[in-house]
Order: C-alpha cells, then structure tokens, then sequence
C-alpha cells in the first residue's frame, strides 16, 4: 500500500521520473517507428530522437505540465499537454526547415510520430491520474482540510470537495462566527467553532490545507486567521469570493511579482494562442482550396446578375476593439456601410434575387476565409456586427465589448444553436451575446471542430437569414 502522503513527501522525485518518462517515450518511439515502417534507424532519426526527447522536457516545462494537478481534470491536463508538443513539433519542423534536411525524413515516421507522441504522454499523464484517483478514493495518499467560512462560499467549497472523491480531500469541518451555526452540520460536515479556533484546530491536529472562504467585507477577520496560520505548516488557500462578478477567461497571473486574478481575458493566451491560429490558418487554406471554383462561379453570378463591385467590404470591430475590413460577397444593390445601417429585413428590396440566394445560404460568407488568413478574423468566433450595431448595443447590453477579446468569427455557437439573421429586439441581441461569452468562456479546440462540424450539419441555412 502506498502510504498516506508519500507523493507530497517525494513529490520533487515524482516529478523527474515524469519528466524522464515523457522524453524516454519520445526519444523510443522514433526508433520504434523506424523498424515498424522498414526505415533504417540512421544518424539523421538518432538526431531527431535526442532533440525531440529534449525540447518535450523544455515544453512541459514552459507550460507548466509537472504542476500539482490534484483539483484539476483530465482534460485541464490532457489540453496542457497537447499545448507543449505543439511547441516541440513546430520547433522541430522549423529546425528542419532552416537546415534544409525535410527531405531526408520519410513522411510515414515523422506523421505517425507527431500523432503518437502526443497520444503517449496524454496517456501517461492520465495513467497515472487514475492511479493516485484510485488510491484517493480508498483513503490512501490524502489530505486534510477545514474551511473557514460556513456561507455561500463554503457551502460551494466544500460540495466540490465531498463531490470529488478523487481528490483525496478529508474535509474535517467548517469554521465560521455564525452562533447559529455552531455545533450543526452544512452539508454533513460539522461547524467545529469560530474563525479564530481555526488556528488551534490546525495546530492540534496537523491539518493539511485550509480553505479561507470568507465574502470580501470580511478582510480583516481573514488577514487575522491568516496570519496567525502562519505559525503553523498547513497550505492556505484563499477562495475569492468573484462569484458577484461575471467572470470570462478568468485565471491567476503575475504582475512583476505581485499575484492578481483577471477576471476577464482572453482564452487565447500563451500557447493556447498559437494553437488557435494554427487551427485558423490550417482550416481556412484548406476550405479555400476546396472551394475556389465555387467562389468564381458566386463572383460570376454577382457581377452579372446587378451592376457593382463583386466584393462588399465592410467595417467592424475585431481583436481588441480595433476597426477591420470584412469582405462578403455583395448582396444588396445599395452598399451601407455608415453610421446608420439597417439590417436586412424580410423581402428587404435592397437585396438582389441573387443575394437573397447567397444570404440563405451563407456563401456570401465565403470571402471571409482570405480575411482569416490575413489574421483579421477566425474560422469561428463571435459573428462580427456593423460598427454602428456596436456603437448602440454596447450601451445597452453588458459585456457586449468583451467579444471582443477574441477575433470575430465567420461561424460561432450562437449561430449553431440557430441565433442568425436579423437582431430586431434587444432580447435576441442579448442572447446573441450570452452565446458568445460563453464560447469565450469555455473555448477548446475540440469546442471550434464542433461547431464547425455542426455548421457543415445545419449552419449554411436558416429561416432567419434576409
């Protein structure tokens, strides 16, 4: 049986066989590939094999994946992963490029290694999750805790804590100067006394972690607890009460040593920005070699069918809040695009019969592609809306703005889940917004790859679409 607290005791040796064991994985697999796919194992795959062993130890590092991932879930760790062995293949694939050796590899090894290597570690990250889960749950390799706070706060503490067996966290009690609730249970779990028989409790039973949980107009009581726990070896983990905030992207940073908490950001951060243009520029080169014929055949039927230009450039608001240039194929035989900008409306006469075509079915969209590349938008994203729309919602609704925290897209969930067409309530533009945010909020690659499957599915058309 593995005692009770051995991870945390030789937790810096744990960390180093898991380093050890990622770059052992990728350094083995090249020569394993080799004699699997009958390429010889020359000095060109050993070069290859080193270098990759070493960059992986380097990448788990930068992202942070030898962190102490106890609360965490496996796809927390599994999307941290991936992160770092995207910086590992693009380094590799740029070494490579810069010495002019591409094509000295074979394709099929190097392919099936920048799929299985990933595939690997994620495996062995998560094995030995599951191990220390496994472990937790029949009460070995645990820890005790007490929160101090028995409100709102504390209840949600500790329900996460009780829910989540697999953490391995015994929670002993709450600590709070509510008479009323001393002496009974919140949750099953007893209110043991006040806020400052926390420290003695601690003390007198070596509790592991403490949970300060206590609303913000409590501070002073809070930084006397927490300076009297400093006299005692426990961890001391402050809960910040942000649940009166409506938090997007939110996550703890470092201001030149000084620890504050954004409580809205952008997903897109750190590699997780690199990622998302990869996927942008991949998708999008990939759609436009597909559907290049198309887009002529759509630019011959606009030319032909009213006089204009082809191609209707309109301004919005992107990344940041700075003003872009969208393309769209021209729809309409008047182009607006001013401080006053109706949307189109049902049977609206601005709208060609081609257009009306082209609007029902999205293919107006298609030049958008060229603006992804260009770095001026997403495959999928928040829709970008007139500057003028902008100029007027964003007094009305809030957070309106924190779309912008991302580039806009040319499909996004509020789409998918059927929000097209024309906004001619605030309610709806609302609830445009709400999909929006909470895109931003939850973003992950496998969320993009869903909605754009889900657009192939369902988003070209739409009953709401002038």
């Amino acid at each position: 049986m593995v005692p009770s607290g051995v991870a945390r005791k030789h937790h810096f040796w744990l960390a180093l066989g898991q380093r050890l064991g990622d770059a052992a994985w990728v350094f083995a697999l090249v020569p394993l590939l080799c004699a699997a796919l009958g390429v010889p194992y020359g000095r060109i795959y050993q070069v290859m094999a080193v270098l990759g062993a070493l960059l992986t130890w380097a990448a788990m590092d930068a992202v942070d994946a030898y962190r102490p991932w106890r609360g965490a879930s496996l796809w927390q760790e599994a999307r941290t992963i991936l992160a770092g062995w995207l910086f590992v293949a693009g380094a590799l694939l740029a070494i490579a490029w810069a010495m002019k050796a591409t094509h000295m590899f074979s394709r099929r090894v190097v392919g099936a290694w920048f799929v299985l290597a990933p595939l690997g570690l994620v495996a062995l990250h998560i094995a030995e999750r599951l191990f220390l889960r496994a472990l937790r749950r029949r009460g070995r390799n645990t820890r005790t805790a007490i929160i101090v706070g028995a409100g709102d706060l504390g209840r949600q503490v500790a329900a996460r804590i009780l829910e989540s067996d697999w953490m391995g966290i015994r929670l002993l009690g709450f600590f709070d100067d509510d008479k009323r609730k001393q002496g009974k249970h919140i949750l099953g779990v007893p209110v043991l006394g006040t806020a400052r028989e926390a420290v003695a409790f601690v003390k007198d039973r070596g509790v592991d972690q403490v949970y300060l949980a206590l609303p913000l107009r409590a501070e002073a009581r809070m930084r006397e607890v927490f300076d009297a726990l400093q006299d005692t070896t426990a961890s001391v983990y402050w809960v910040p009460d942000l649940f009166i905030f409506e938090l997007m992207g939110a996550r703890e940073q470092d201001l030149a040593g000084i620890p504050v908490f954004a409580l809205c950001e952008t997903p897109f951060y750190g590699p997780f920005g690199i990622v998302k243009r990869l996927e942008d520029i991949v998708l999008a080169s990939v759609i436009l070699m597909l559907i290049w014929p198309l887009m002529l055949v759509i630019a011959i039927g606009v030319k032909l069918s009213s006089p204009g230009p082809v191609l209707f450039k309109q301004r919005r608001y992107g990344l940041d809040g700075e003003e872009i240039v969208v393309w769209k194929f021209r729809t309409m035989t008047v182009c607006e695009d001013g401080d006053h900008v109706p949307q189109a409306k049902k049977r609206d006469p601005r709208v060609t019969p081609f257009g009306r075509f082209l609007r029902r079915t999205s293919l107006d969209e298609l030049p958008q592609f060229i603006n992804v590349l260009q770095g001026r938008m997403s495959v999928v994203g928040p829709r970008p809306h007139a500057v003028a729309h902008n100029e007027h919602y964003r007094k009305l609704i809030r957070g309106y703005m924190w779309r912008h925290k991302v580039r806009p897209g040319i499909t996004g969930w509020a789409q998918v889940n059927g929000l097209r067409g024309e906004t001619d309530t605030l309610e709806k533009m609302k609830k445009r917004v709400e999909y929006d945010l909470e895109y931003i909020r939850n973003w992950s690659l496998w969320l993009d790859l869903k909605i754009v499957f889900l657009t192939i599915l369902r988003g070209f058309t739409g009953r709401n679409a002038y």
